[in-house]
């Protein structure tokens, strides 16, 4: 297998990006009796961001994994980390690497700290005589450091994913690879993770972060890319992907059916009402008409001819209070991951996970 060489990124030939990057796959695929896992994909993870992957289950995120960490041999197409080809690179790589793919793999009759001293034990690029301030350290940083001494057991899903990604974090890493690391957490323990993970990025480390969940991908990614049933189908940096979808139309009132009723005639589109607002998807921009005082446009309409502009906001709240809908609210929301994805995809998403 050959080294991947930098500058062939898919949408961003030859950038910087491409030439810091830390993974890069180029054509990668996965094939499982007659089943595509994955197809042909070209990935670029920049240096020193969070990168979301992001996809419904099943949508090849972890096998991708499985390939960048040598775990599985791809079908075909190649992967460097590091700048270094995998799977033939593994033991230089791998030192440089904190990962947390499918869960943790616990000895359940020690303690978690025992078991991290069991981890740490089995890393020959470790040193003992630090061993213990190493674990203690990244006990805390996860949060386990009072349910240390507790037997891996009688955690719950939440603390032995914790505790999963404590291992990781035993030694600095260049690059952190966490598949769904919020996975069985509560709301308070997702934001803790959220919050380490902004850390270790501002500290230079890479975070490639898999995840089904859209707003946790939106909240703290800098970078994502989208797969859809084994396909990558774009990436780039979540700010360029929303600005890239239109924004939903928001209406709120205490007339909703009213509403609903003026907007339809108006064009808006997938109305969606929830108690007093109203969403929908205002209708696109009709293409740039030709200029009608160019005599040289043979196609140039007529004055009287001349096709309408695009749909006026202002007309359409001002059509809303003609028909006696009470506007306490209106304009339009910016796009979201879960705007973009449906965009791109034309189905929906679990954003709740």
């Amino acid at each position: 297998m050959e080294e991947p060489s930098a500058g062939t990124g898919t949408g961003r030939p030859g950038t910087a990006a491409d030439a810091e990057a830390v993974i890069e796959t180029r054509g990668l695929t996965k094939q499982y009796r007659g089943t595509l896992a994955v197809d042909g994909l070209d990935l670029t993870v920049p240096r020193g961001s969070v990168f979301g992957f992001l996809g419904p289950n099943g949508s090849g995120k972890t096998t991708t994994i499985r390939m960048l960490m040598g775990l599985i041999e791809p079908t075909a197409g190649t992967a460097a980390v590091l700048g270094r080809p995998m799977p033939r690179a593994g033991r230089t790589v791998l030192p440089k690497v904190g990962a947390l793919i499918e869960g943790p793999a616990l000895y359940g009759f020690l303690s978690g700290r025992d078991n991290l001293v069991r981890y740490d034990s089995a890393d020959p690029t470790a040193d003992p005589r630090t061993r213990t301030a190493r674990v203690g350290d990244a006990l805390d940083r996860v949060g386990l450091a009072a349910a240390a001494g507790k037997k891996a057991r009688a955690y719950s899903l939440g603390m032995k994913q914790r505790l999963g990604l404590a291992s990781a974090l035993l030694q600095p890493r260049e690059l952190l690879v966490l598949d769904e690391p919020t996975n069985g957490l509560d709301p308070q323990g997702m934001r803790e993770i959220r919050s380490l993970i902004r850390e270790l990025a501002a500290d230079g480390t890479t975070v490639f972060l898999s995840s089904h969940l859209l707003d946790e991908i939106e909240q703290v990614c800098s970078h994502v890319a989208v797969m859809a049933r084994g396909r990558l189908i774009t990436q780039g940096t979540v700010a360029e992907l929303a600005a890239g979808t239109r924004g939903r139309l928001a209406v709120t009132t205490p007339d909703p059916a009213d509403a609903v009723r003026i907007l339809k005639e108006h064009g808006v589109t997938d109305l969606i009402v929830l108690d007093d607002k109203v969403t929908g998807e205002l209708p696109p921009d009709p293409p740039d008409a030709p200029d009608p005082s160019d005599p040289s446009d043979p196609s140039a309409p007529s004055e009287a001819a001349a096709p309408a502009g695009p749909l006026d906001l202002a007309d359409l709240n001002a059509a809303l209070v003609a028909a006696g809908v009470r506007v306490r609210g209106f304009g339009v929301e910016r796009a979201s991951l879960e705007d973009a994805f449906v965009a791109l995809t034309g189905e929906g998403f679990d954003v709740a996970g």
